[in-house]
């Protein structure tokens, strides 16, 4: 009997053992998928804040397609660009530029030569016109600058430098000056190493005061280079306005960028 009683005694203990363990085990937490913002969390604050000053980041990585126009003497330049690839094409009243990705290419629609430099110029103009975003590619490198003060106004600055084999100048630095109120761009001061064998010392300066809405982003408007005396602006030397932006996520064909016949290749 009491062999009976103590069986009983042991199966109750292990029951309730058994209940207690199921009781205290912790349930799986339902898997969520959380949504992180990883467009800009790569660049500094201010950084961001300029991005998103003129739009955002994402507005800008959806667009696929990128043109505009400047006017010259004896017509318009127009310049389209894959944001995607960087193919560009430029057309001008008297020649016509390319970039397939692979190939740059140059055609003269008449007897004028083309005085300037096919390898400087094929994407030099989109580079100016697409600030700030052209600042988030790959491979650029930020620092704090020295501010700018120009007519009384004080405008922080952010030194842009690339790593080693980034684009064709990789040399070249850039300084981005901004408004601390509204964090609009305002001024770029860069250098020119194109064709140098050393880093260039002297900055030239461009103000970007007027600015137009293209697609939910603010793009220029006009651009004013000034003439500079001991790295700072001085009085104005020329302005650029910008006609006709248009901005699309619809990709060109890529046949749009290719050399066509008579298109010599630029070496």
């Amino acid at each position: 009997m009491k062999k009976i009683l103590y069986l009983f005694l042991m199966l109750a203990v292990m029951v309730s053992c058994k209940d207690k363990n199921t009781e205290t085990k912790p349930e799986a937490e339902p898997y969520t998928e959380e949504e992180l913002d990883v467009t800009t969390n790569a660049y500094p604050e201010n950084m961001t804040k300029i991005f998103d000053a003129h739009g955002g980041l994402d507005t800008w990585n959806e667009m696929a397609t990128l043109e505009f126009s400047v006017e010259k003497p004896g017509g318009y330049e127009i310049t389209t660009t894959d944001l995607k690839e960087r193919f560009s094409l430029i057309e001008m009243p008297k020649h016509t530029i390319g970039f397939d990705g692979e190939v740059l290419w140059l055609k003269n629609l008449d007897k004028a030569k083309y005085e300037g430099n096919p390898k400087f110029y094929y994407n030099l103009m989109f580079y100016f016109y697409a600030m700030p975003f052209v600042l988030a590619d790959d491979g650029i490198m930020y620092a704090d600058a020295e501010p700018l003060v120009f007519d009384g106004k004080t405008y922080p600055g952010i030194k842009i430098s690339y790593e080693s084999g980034i684009g064709a100048s990789p040399d070249d630095e850039y300084i981005l000056y901004y408004d601390a109120d509204t964090h609009k761009m305002a001024w770029l001061a860069y250098t020119v190493t194109f064709g140098k064998n050393e880093k260039a010392k002297d900055y030239h300066f461009i103000n970007y005061s007027n600015w137009q809405d293209v697609e939910g982003l603010s793009l220029p408007e006009a651009m004013v280079w000034y003439n500079s005396e001991n790295n700072q602006p001085t009085t104005v030397k020329n302005e650029v306005k910008f006609v006709s932006p248009m901005l699309t996520t619809v990709k060109m064909d890529m046949r749009v960028f290719g050399r066509p016949e008579g298109g010599e290749l630029v070496q």
